[in-house]
Parts: C-alpha cells; structure tokens; sequence
C-alpha cells in the first residue's frame, strides 16, 4: 500500500543520497534502508521492499537504481538526476583519491588487513539488511514461496539467475497483482 508521504525537495534528496554513499563503502543498501525508511521516513518499510525488488531487477548497480527511482518518485525526471548526482558525485571523487593513494601504498601489510576488515563489516551490513527485509516478507507468506523457489532453484540446482528471474517473475506479478486487486 503507497502512503502519502510530504514532499521531498531536490535539496533534501540530494544531501540525502550524498549521506547514504558516504556512510558505507562497499555496500550501502543497509545504510540507504535505514536512511530511507528509519531517519528520513520518505518510504514506509514496505515500500522501499517493494521498490528495492523492482530495483534489483533492472539492470545496473541496486542502490543506483533505487536513488532514480525514489528521485523520480518525488520530484520526476530532475529529482532522479539529483539523487543520481547526491549518490555518486563525493564518492567519485574520493574513490579516485583512494586509488592514486592504493597504487602507492597497497602492498603494505597493514592495508590487507585493513581491506579485509571492511569486507567481513560489508558483509555482517547486507546480512542485517536481508534480515530486516525478511520480515517484511514475512508479513505476505505467500511471498516466501517466490523467495524459496528462487533460493532453491539459484543455490540447489545451479540455474541461471536470469532464467529464474524471467520464469519466476511474471507468474508473481500475475499473483501480486490479484491479492492486491481482490484485497479490501
């Protein structure tokens, strides 16, 4: 169900998609999730859900697709254009930075280790997103079968996840759609 939500200026979109990508290297779809839903409330948590799968089934980077979508969402084309730009402009620039100073420093042992350590916190932030997106999840149990056949058919038997995304996909819409049209 979509609420209605205040209106979300081009300021505020920018500097919130700018927080989000500074607030995680790596992977900041935890940190968006939060930004979004918890602090700013633009999404209620069943929305950016919803979104966010739609997100993760257009081609490109999720958390890219999403700041379009959420842009577009509440100021059209030129809101999408600045959350695309809040989202990536201070991290390109700081990813170049990082690299000049890797391609002189990173052989050294501390930076291993450090690399490794951001990697084992990225992985604990996507575990905690996943958890929380579950319970939304849980909420439609029906849904819960789409996600045990995509696990099942992706992890167990090996297909391919764009035959699995296309198979799966448009009997879901078509299952969605009736539990939404037939609801009260």
């Amino acid at each position: 169900m979509v609420t209605q939500r205040r209106e979300i200026t081009h300021s505020e979109l920018f500097w919130g998609f700018n927080q989000i990508a500074l607030s995680g290297f790596g992977g900041v779809m935890a940190w968006a999730r939060r930004a979004i839903v918890e602090e700013r409330e633009w999404l209620s948590s069943e929305e950016f859900t919803t979104l966010f799968g739609l997100c993760q089934f257009m081609p490109g980077p999720n958390i890219v697709n999403l700041s379009v979508c959420i842009g577009a969402r509440f100021q059209g084309a030129s809101g999408a254009v600045v959350s695309l730009l809040g989202l990536l402009l201070a991290p390109f620039v700081i990813i170049i930075a990082l690299g000049a100073l890797y391609g002189r420093f990173g052989e050294l042992p501390a930076i291993q280790a450090m690399l490794r350590g951001i990697a084992a916190v990225a992985a604990g932030l996507i575990l905690a997103m996943g958890v929380r997106m579950a319970a939304d999840l849980l909420k439609r149990p029906f849904l819960m079968i789409f996600s045990v056949a995509i696990l099942v058919a992706v992890v167990f038997l090996h297909w391919p996840l764009v035959m699995v995304m296309f198979g799966l996909a448009p009997f879901s819409m078509w299952v969605a759609a009736r539990r939404y049209c037939s609801a009260p």
